[in-house]
């Protein structure tokens, strides 16, 4: 039986983690599969800013078994925990990130930007790939600057249709780890029930980094206005920029969702509803408008979540954000990411080694193991989004003496440690993901100039 031919759309943080696996696995050199990333996106070098996100838990674990603990917590962003802000920048309450492991806050001891973990995962999937190569597999083809425009499959094989290239290829399995706008998944699994899919939570949201001004410390600053709406300011890795959460909680207003529709302005008019809603805000607002409109890395989106019943059809899977994001309010997306794509490659071992005939019980695996972890991923806090944000001024104020007094009691650590943990939410599910062992060989502590030649 020849080694399964496998695609994988997406080069962010799942994909290349998927690959890396699917070529660590115990397996003979000349059995290994033949696995093609291919990324939208035309640059090899993976932009460095981009929003901040986290590992928790499980993900830790994987990293590590992959080499790359080392080099993620030396591009880390230093936050040091969330302080609470007025409109004259004063602090309500700060919670510090706990660095014992102990109990999982808002601020992860791992702190990292996405453009960063992507490009750190992809060069590492590089340096997976030479090993397999000088072992004698055929190691990782990537394709950049492409994309399908058509999928179609029966039961022996997938056929795929590349937009720029022209070319036609037929692959054993499908990986759509194209985030949550996945067009994989609206490909297969039809753009007329993307409204079931595609979860809302009422919040709409500008991500996008500003130049650093010297208020701009290693805390993340937490503003909150009234009329439902917030800012986040964080730090980058280097001390350059600001990246910037910018939202408002409305389902009444339809030019949220109009906007997020090709067609209806773009940018320039998801930028002037955002400076609408907050020209009146106080605290900084005037300097982020102001940055907002001239920064290049905007991007706009209403907070959703993807809901399915199965992550499977036939031979192509979902992987990550594309068939179950969490949401940014989630603190989970990343580490999901890096637990579904370790499992996956796990479950998909018989298939690869041919004592399976078909992926369908692999993926079946997939489906049912990896149920109930999305789903406490994917559970919010009672009230979330609505409850943090209130929307009165009064309102406001009273959400931020409770969490000052919450805060100097502790009793928000004793709140975040034992409910969090009676309930699975949010970054307290991290830590309840078992780690199988499925026999992968772990990865030396990568240096990333070893690879840095074959970028």
């Amino acid at each position: 039986m020849a080694p399964p031919n496998i695609l994988i759309v997406g080069c962010g943080i799942a994909g290349p983690t998927l690959a890396s696996f699917l070529l660590l696995a115990d397996i003979p050199a000349a059995q290994k599969p033949r696995i093609t990333i291919l990324e939208r996106e035309s640059t090899r070098s993976a932009h460095l800013r981009g929003q901040n996100i986290d590992i928790r838990g499980a993900g830790v674990t994987i990293i590590r078994k992959l080499g790359l603990e080392a080099q993620i917590r030396a591009s880390t962003t230093g936050e040091e925990g969330v302080q609470l802000v007025d409109e004259h920048n004063r602090v309500w309450s700060q919670n510090r990130v706990d660095k014992s492991g102990k109990i999982q806050m808002p601020t992860s001891d791992i702190e990292i930007l996405r453009g960063r973990l992507a490009e750190l995962c992809w060069k590492n999937s590089q340096r997976v790939s030479a090993e397999a190569e000088r072992e004698g597999a055929r190691g990782i083809e990537y394709i950049f600057g492409d994309y399908l425009d058509e999928i179609k499959q029966d039961d022996n094989k997938v056929h795929v249709h590349f937009a720029k290239s022209g070319e036609a290829r037929s692959f054993d399995l499908l990986v759509g780890a194209d985030g949550m706008q996945s067009r994989t998944r609206k490909m297969v699994w039809g753009e007329e029930g993307e409204k079931d899919r595609l979860k809302r939570i009422g919040m709409f949201a500008g991500f996008f980094s500003i130049p650093r001004e010297e208020q701009d410390g290693k805390w993340r600053r937490w503003f909150h206005a009234p009329g439902r709406r917030g800012i986040m300011l964080r730090p980058d890795s280097l001390g350059v920029r600001s990246t910037i959460f910018m939202y408002v909680v409305n389902e009444k207003d339809p030019r949220f969702v109009k906007v997020t529709t090709k067609g209806n302005g773009g940018v320039e008019a998801q930028k002037a509803l955002l400076e609408e809603y907050f020209k009146d805000a106080g605290w900084e607002c005037d300097r982020i408008i102001r940055e907002m409109k001239a920064t290049d890395d905007f991007y706009y989106d209403a907070v959703s979540q993807v809901k399915m019943d199965s992550w499977t059809k036939g031979r192509v899977v979902l992987l990550g954000d594309a068939g179950y994001c969490a949401s940014p309010i989630s603190g989970l997306g990343t580490t999901l990411a890096f637990t579904a794509a370790y499992k996956l490659a796990g479950y998909l071992q018989k298939y690869i080694k041919g004592e399976s005939p078909d992926p369908s019980a692999a993926l079946a695996q997939y489906n049912e193991q990896m149920r109930p972890i999305i789903e406490d991923g994917q559970e919010l806090a009672p009230g979330q989004p609505y409850i943090i944000n209130p929307e009165t001024a009064w309102g406001v104020w009273v959400m931020r003496v409770l969490i000052r007094s919450l805060s100097y009691t502790r009793i928000i650590f004793i709140v975040v440690k034992f409910f969090g943990k009676i309930l699975h939410l949010g970054p307290q599910a991290a830590d309840y993901v078992r780690v199988e062992d499925f026999g992968f060989k772990e990865m030396s502590v990568w240096k990333e100039e070893d690879t840095n030649q074959q970028s």
